[in-house]
């Protein structure tokens, strides 16, 4: 039986820290597993200890190319995925590789934004993303930019019961 407690680390694609903390199990449903972080959850953000202020859901999916975080005010952002590698599971550690490009959606407007071209296009080069790499990445940020803005799920509303479970 699993544990309640999953460590997610997220690296870029070079091997170096991004981020990095424990979450509690919420759930595992068709759609992936879906893990809780609570306000002063102690993590590291880019290899430097930091504690969450904002409590926060995040999808890790069984075999897409994206994580899902949801978020509750004061965040400007209602969603933000983060386009990366198929979450990889050791255990009760779970990891990611960041590739860069973020798909969000604001909470007052519901405008969605492609985020970190930039970021995308100099790591490609610098790390010698592979052709798939790009391929799944570019592929998965269109799927995202669709997804937040046509109501799909778990876009839509099927995240909030979970969400409701950090939020004190």
């Amino acid at each position: 039986m699993p544990s309640e407690i999953v460590r997610v680390v997220y690296t870029k694609y070079d091997g170096t820290a991004h981020r990095d903390y424990p979450a509690r199990r919420l759930n595992e449903d068709d759609l992936g597993v879906w893990v809780g972080v609570t306000r002063g959850t102690v993590s590291v953000y880019h290899g430097q200890p930091s504690v969450e202020q904002i409590p926060f859901v995040l999808l890790i999916p069984h075999h897409a190319w994206w994580t899902g975080m949801f978020n509750p005010p004061p965040r400007t952002s209602e969603v933000y995925c983060d386009v990366a590698t198929p979450a990889r599971w050791e255990g009760d550690t779970v990891h990611i590789v960041d590739l860069d490009l973020d798909v969000s959606r604001r909470r007052d407007s519901g405008l969605v934004e492609l985020r970190d071209e930039d970021e995308f296009e100099e790591h490609r080069v610098a790390f010698g993303y592979t052709d798939e790499v790009v391929t799944e990445a570019n592929a998965a940020a269109r799927r995202l930019f669709t997804a937040l803005g046509d109501g799909s799920e778990p876009f839509a509303s099927a995240y909030r019961k979970w969400l409701s479970a950090v939020v004190d």
